[in-house]
This record gives structure tokens, sequence and C-alpha cells, in this order.
């Protein structure tokens, strides 16, 4: 399940789990793209239920849109991680070190309120 909502003019709230196929990717990046358009220094809350690593399929879809991706991630200047397994978090926190502009906090599971003033507190 993949499943994006706009709240505002600048945040998007994903909710993710199961696996993903090289369908459900495209279906995936085509409603991050669409629903996050016209936002800028925005926020994004990612809540992760129990998943399965994508298929070599939706990887493939998903290394194909790079270029998009990029112009998408630069829309945002936070993302909180809500998830139950700590090495996502902590993976989700090393990938924003990596990605210049963008400040990713992971949460554990019990934290939603916490990554809510997370991504309300100003910078």
């Amino acid at each position: 399940m993949f499943h994006v909502s706009r709240i505002g003019d600048k945040r998007i709230d994903v909710d993710f789990s199961g696996k993903l196929d090289s369908n459900e990717m495209r279906f995936a990046l085509d409603e991050l793209m669409r629903k996050s358009e016209g936002i800028s220094h925005g926020q994004m809350l990612f809540r992760i239920g129990d998943f399965d690593l994508p298929t070599l399929g939706a990887v493939g879809v998903e290394l194909s849109r790079m270029p998009q991706l990029f112009r998408f991630i630069r829309r945002f200047d936070r993302c909180a991680v809500v998830c139950a397994k700590e090495w996502v978090r902590k993976a989700s926190e090393i990938e924003g070190a990596l990605i210049p502009g963008l400040s990713i906090k992971g949460f554990d599971e019990h934290q939603g309120t916490e990554a809510h003033n997370w991504l309300e507190a100003t910078l």
C-alpha cells in the first residue's frame, strides 16, 4: 500500500507498507510528483509499516526517474520518518545527511506527535 495525502500548501503525508513492484512504483512516484506540485520549503511525513524490499523492477523504475526525483526532493526542507524499525529510521537520517537542504529525522511508531511537532518547528 502506498498512499499520498496533500496537507495544505506545504506538506504531504505518505503511508507505505507491503511490497512495491514496478507498476506500484510507477504509481507511487506519479502520486508523489502530482501531490507535491507547487510546494516549496515543504514538509513530508512518511509513516512506514511492515514492508518488504521493492522488487528489482521497482528499483529499475526508481532509477529511471532519478532526475524527476531530484526535482521532487528539492521541494522539501524537512522529512519525518515514523517507523517501528530502527534501521529504517537510521538509514533515513543518513540519507538526509547526504541530501543538501533536506533534514530527515526518524521517529518510533509511537512518536507521531513528536514527528508532527518537529516538522512544524522553525529551522
